[in-house]
């Protein structure tokens, strides 16, 4: 089989969706299992409708019109004879997200945002499955949580290997397959994530248990770049990435590959394209087995909104092996994303995201045992086959707070 996997800028309009119908024609589309994220921005919306149902009740109704309204608007531009069926359809799943809103008694935030952000690519994913029906692209639509089982962290669960492979394995591979990314369920059948942008993930997971013969994620940029051109002049694509090279740009945070994806495909080796869905005659970047990188030249990654925390000892005692271990546990306990570590005899400092909001509860706990002090909204930068004239080019962006030097990788921290 083939992946594909589109993500919500590939599906974000009705012109869009009948785009991925030219990408699936040139393509083909026998013997393909196609993972879809949520439309446009829609992941966005169902967060501020968790923000509403947990703080603000009174502004629920009108999140749920505009993402009612979203999708309908997307209905109304893209179908023709069948629009009864799908508007039933998507009735369901509102009712389902009401129903969720009205009985659901557990206070826990974390399992209240998976049980509500899954909607945006359920919707998207029977929207597309319906279409291509409608027009002759014979699919099934399959729900992703009776395959991918996962534990019960919520909003970055992890996955249970086992059972989703005896699951996934049972799919014919001769048909064509829509389902959703970022989606699995606990094995009481609660809904679970596996964390922001973890599409691409699941896309690995599937093609990992179907011995895929590729996973093509699509994008709309050329392939895989050495920057993200937001924030750098002159990006330059990348033509090939091995396995290895890959897996360190994602981890230092490379936003086009999530960092869970490359593993699975590594252990099978899949190659992994990625690929335009408008020029597709363009061959994009392939990550496999070969050459560490192609062509060789310095790679920029970017990590907004860090913060710098640096810790020591109240008795100017050394930072030694127990307090490092007792950091790192607390580090954990709040769910802080360590991005950089640099370890001087008398302090400690990380470089760190706060995705969960536990940052100020972790500096309560923190304050207790050593001396803190930190900055806040910085940024990372992480320069891959790093040279001379790279690093200088980035130093002048901002006051340096912290400068990290491995073989080949430099990160520095500025304000």
């Amino acid at each position: 089989m083939k992946i594909f996997k589109f993500g919500g800028a590939s599906v974000k309009d009705a012109e869009s969706i009948k785009n991925v119908v030219r990408v699936l024609q040139h393509e083909g589309f026998e013997n393909t299992l196609i993972v879809i994220s949520a439309m446009g921005k829609m992941t966005n919306a169902f967060e501020e409708i968790i923000h509403s149902y947990c703080n603000k009740k009174d502004d629920l109704p009108q999140k749920i019109d505009f993402v009612r309204d979203y999708h309908f608007n997307i209905i109304e531009n893209l179908f023709t004879a069948n629009k009864p069926v799908i508007i039933l359809e998507i009735e369901q799943f509102f009712g389902q997200l009401s129903g969720f809103l009205i009985k659901n008694k557990n206070n826990d935030y974390n399992f209240i945002y998976d049980q509500i952000i899954g909607f945006g690519e359920l919707l998207s994913t029977k929207i597309v499955s319906i279409y291509l029906n409608e027009i002759g692209i014979k699919n099934s639509w399959v729900d992703v949580r009776d395959y991918l089982k996962t534990d019960d962290t919520y909003r970055d669960a992890y996955v249970n290997w086992d059972a989703t492979l005896q699951n996934i394995s049972k799919l014919n591979s001769d048909n064509l397959y829509i389902t959703q990314g970022f989606l699995g369920s606990t094995a009481q059948g609660k809904t679970t994530s596996l964390g922001r942008e973890g599409s691409d993930y699941t896309a690995a997971i599937f093609a990992y248990c179907l011995n895929a013969v590729s996973l093509t994620i699509w994008k709309d940029v050329d392939g895989v770049l050495n920057a993200d051109p937001r924030f750098f002049d002159n990006a330059e694509l990348l033509q090939q990435i091995s396995y290895g090279e890959a897996i360190e740009m994602a981890f230092y945070g490379a936003s086009v590959i999530h960092p869970k994806t490359l593993k699975p495909l590594e252990n099978k080796n899949i190659p992994l394209f990625v690929r335009s869905f408008y020029n597709l005659n363009a061959k994009g970047t392939i990550v496999g087995k070969g050459h560490y990188l192609l062509p060789d030249i310095p790679c920029f990654i970017l990590k907004q909104q860090q913060i710098l925390v640096s810790i020591s000892a109240l008795d100017f005692s050394f930072m030694v092996e127990y307090n490092l271990s007792d950091i790192f546990k607390i580090l954990h306990d709040y769910k802080l994303k360590v991005n950089l570590i640099q370890n001087s005899a008398l302090s400690f400092s990380v470089c760190i995201e706060d995705k969960f909001n536990t940052f100020q509860q972790f500096l309560t706990e923190i304050n207790k045992k050593y001396k803190v002090t930190f900055s806040e909204n910085v940024s990372l930068y992480t320069i891959r086959h790093a040279n001379e004239n790279a690093v200088n080019k980035i130093e002048e962006k901002g006051e340096i707070l912290l400068k990290q030097a491995t073989k080949g990788t430099v990160q520095l921290v500025l304000k």
